[in-house]
C-alpha cells in the first residue's frame, strides 16, 4: 500500500495524470522519489510520439514532441529551471535569492536560461541520427534513435530527483515540496534506482539500434536493376557496402572503375559500420547519455546546496530540465 501510495504521489506531483493521493507523507514521498524514473519513463513514452509520428520532419517533430512533455507536466520543470536560474543569476544572499525563486514571474536570467536550454534540446534531438545509409536513416531509423534519446532524457531527469533527495540533502526552506522530499531516499535505493535505470537505457538504447533495410531501400548501384544488386544482409552490412557506386564483388562486374578515394580499395566501408557495433554502440550510447545527465544534474545540486543551503521545488524542476538537457547532448554525440 504504500509503494502504490507513493506511486501516486509521484504521478501527481510530476505528470498530469489524474490520481487520487489517498496519503501524503515523508515516507510516501520517500517512495515517490524513488519511482520518480518510472513516471519519467512513461512520461517519454507518451512525450515521444510526435518523434515517430511526424519521423520524416524532424524539426517539427522535436518541437511538437517537447511542447508535448511540457503539456504532461505542467510545465512545472522549465518553470523552476527559470526560477533558480533567476535566483542563482541574481549573486544575492541564500534568504533574498529564495525570495527571488519564489516570485510568480520571471526574470531576464530565467528567460535566457529556457530559450537557450530548449534550443539545445530541439538542436540535440534533430542531429541524431544513427550510421548507415543515408536514405533509409533518414526515412526509418532516426526517428526510432530520436524516440529512444528522448525517452532516455526524462528517464535521467527523474533520475535525478530520486539522487536529489537521498538522505543528507536538506530542504532550503522549512515548507514546500522540498522541505517534503527532501532526505527521504536511501542511499541504497538510490543505487539500486539507479542501476535499474542504467539497464533500462541499455534496453531502450538496443530496441532502437536500427535493423534489416528493407528490400526497396537498398543501396542502388547505378546501371544495374534490383535482381542485379549485391545481397543485402542489413543496410548497415559492411558485406554489402557500396562504393563509389560498384558493390564489393568487383570481378563480378568488370566495367567498375578503381575507387575515387586514393588508397581505398573495395571492400573497405566509408564510415560505415557492422551491424552488430553499430547495435553496440546504440547500446551503451543509452546508458552513458543517462550518466552524464545525471552527473550534470549532481554538479548543479551541489551549486544549489552552497548558494541556497539546499533543495526547493524549483531546484528539483531546474534538475530534472539539466539531466535531460545534457543526456540529448550527449546522446547526440555518442550515437
Amino acid at each position: 500500500m504504500r509503494s502504490m501510495d507513493g506511486l501516486r504521489f509521484a504521478v501527481g506531483t510530476l505528470s498530469v495524470f489524474p490520481v487520487r493521493v489517498q496519503r501524503v507523507d515523508r515516507q510516501v514521498a520517500g517512495r515517490a522519489m524513488a519511482l520518480a524514473p518510472a513516471v519519467g519513463l512513461v512520461l517519454g513514452l507518451a512525450g515521444g510520439l510526435p518523434l515517430v509520428l511526424f519521423g520524416e520532419r524532424p524539426l517539427l517533430a522535436a518541437a511538437l514532441a517537447l511542447a508535448l512533455l511540457a503539456l504532461l507536466t505542467r510545465a512545472l520543470h522549465l518553470d523552476g529551471l527559470a526560477d533558480l536560474a533567476d535566483g542563482l543569476g541574481s549573486a544575492k544572499p541564500a534568504d533574498q535569492a529564495l525570495d527571488i525563486m519564489k516570485k510568480s514571474d520571471i526574470g531576464p536570467f530565467g528567460v535566457v536560461t529556457l530559450v537557450f536550454t530548449l534550443l539545445v534540446q530541439v538542436t540535440a534531438l534533430v542531429s541524431i541520427s544513427p550510421p548507415g545509409d543515408a536514405s533509409y536513416t533518414a526515412f526509418h531509423a532516426a526517428p526510432y534513435a530520436r524516440y529512444a534519446a528522448l525517452v532516455t532524457a526524462c528517464l535521467a531527469g527523474r533520475l535525478a530527483l530520486t539522487w536529489a533527495c537521498r538522505a543528507g540533502v536538506p530542504a532550503a526552506r522549512p515548507d514546500g515540496l522540498g522541505a517534503m522530499v527532501a532526505g527521504t531516499v536511501r542511499r541504497p535505493a538510490a543505487v539500486l534506482v539507479t542501476l535499474a535505470a542504467v539497464l533500462a537505457a541499455a534496453a531502450i538504447g538496443l530496441l532502437s539500434a536500427p535493423g534489416p533495410a528493407p528490400m526497396d531501400d537498398r543501396p542502388a548501384v547505378d546501371g544495374l536493376s534490383m535482381d542485379d544488386r549485391p545481397a543485402v544482409d542489413g543496410f548497415i552490412n559492411l558485406r554489402a557496402v557500396v562504393v563509389q557506386g560498384c558493390p564489393l564483388d568487383v570481378a563480378a562486374f568488370p566495367d567498375c572503375p578503381e575507387p575515387a578515394v586514393p588508397g581505398m580499395r573495395y571492400g573497405e566501408a566509408s564510415g560505415l559500420l557492422p551491424g552488430g557495433i553499430a547495435a553496440l554502440g546504440r547500446t551503451l550510447a543509452a546508458p552513458i547519455a543517462l550518466l552524464a545527465g545525471l552527473a550534470a544534474a549532481l554538479l548543479l545540486l551541489g551549486r544549489a546546496r552552497r548558494r541556497l543551503g539546499g533543495v526547493t521545488g524549483d531546484v528539483l524542476g531546474a534538475l530534472v530540465e539539466t539531466a535531460a538537457t545534457v543526456t540529448l547532448v550527449a546522446y547526440a554525440l555518442l550515437a
